[in-house]
């Protein structure tokens, strides 16, 4: 009889072992997803706190869309004083289209914007697996913003079980987490309402470019460019497509970029082309790099799109 009670506690503990196992990952996964949950909503700067303002807080009556090509070329400052509205940039440097059309969702959810643009870049709606790899950063937001996580979930078929971690949405951001959260990053990452400025000036000859072979789109961003322009028309929102200037000379035309206006025509959406203003071709003094303007490239061209914005804005 006793030997038999020590095989059936043997067998207890042989089985419990296990379970108390999981119950303590269980454990150690919530506390330390919410700590680093905590942390990552207490940012006061830096490309997590922009994305949190973007997706939370902006209620700006004109919004710029985009990637770097907009985060860093539009100053907001000129778009309010010509258009006498609100504007916040929710553009982010690296983001695909996906990028931008999640965070449309969470904007009209909160409330209906005047004036939305969105930069068009050339390659923009290309595949690349690395697009859906790159707005992990969305993953903080699956959970609180049932409107987005459709665009998460194109990741991959298992993502939304992958959320029954706590730790898992902030698993790659816990240095960003942490130096979001010092004073200092402050200063290190100012912006001008989500405007980020470049400061180099570029000294170098033009080069020519070969933009004439097409390359396989994503059906996916071109379907969601479809939604963005619908879901734009059905709010009444003003859409304006842009394409800010380049420091190349282009031979033949971008596949993306020729489809992009190729749909703007089609949907009856305002394209403002800068791509090729003999302007900034002629001095390279005015970008910091062959794709991106500098701060005195930016002020140039943002007045330049406010005025045509007024201009456009007016005709209506």
């Amino acid at each position: 009889m006793t030997k038999q009670l020590k095989n059936n506690k043997g067998y207890r503990n042989y089985l419990l072992r296990p379970l108390l196992f999981l119950a303590l990952v269980v454990i150690v996964d919530f506390t330390t997803g919410s700590v680093l949950k905590h942390f990552y909503f207490r940012q006061s700067s830096g490309w997590e706190y922009r994305t949190k303002y973007s997706i939370e807080n902006t209620k700006a009556a004109a919004l710029i869309f985009g990637a770097s090509r907009a985060q860093q070329q539009y100053n907001p400052l000129f778009i309010e004083d010509s258009l006498n509205q609100t504007c916040y940039n929710v553009g982010r440097d690296g983001m695909p289209f996906l990028y931008h059309y999640a965070v449309l969702q969470t904007i009209l959810k909160r409330y209906t914007p005047k004036t939305i643009i969105l930069d068009c870049e050339y390659g923009a709606l290309n595949y690349s697996e690395s697009s859906y790899e790159r707005i992990s950063c969305l993953l903080p937001y699956y959970n609180d913003h049932p409107e987005i996580r459709p665009v998460i979930e194109l990741r991959g078929p298992l993502e939304k079980y992958k959320f029954l971690s706590k730790i898992y949405p902030y698993n790659s951001m816990i240095f960003k987490i942490a130096v979001g959260n010092l004073e200092g990053n402050i200063k290190r990452h100012e912006d001008i309402q989500g405007y980020v400025e470049l400061t180099k000036s570029l000294n170098e000859p033009i080069r020519t470019v070969d933009y004439s072979r097409q390359y396989p789109l994503d059906t996916v961003k071109v379907n969601m460019l479809y939604s963005f322009i619908e879901e734009c028309k059905t709010r009444g929102i003003k859409l304006f497509f842009v394409c800010p200037p380049y420091y190349i000379n282009a031979v033949g035309t971008d596949h993306s970029f020729a489809v992009t206006k190729k749909i703007a025509t089609e949907k009856n959406i305002d394209f403002l082309d800068y791509s090729k203003d003999s302007l900034f071709l002629n001095n390279p003094g005015l970008f910091d790099d062959t794709v991106h303007v500098n701060t005195k490239g930016s002020k140039i061209f943002s007045a330049m799109l406010a005025r045509d914005l007024k201009k456009k804005l007016s005709m209506q």
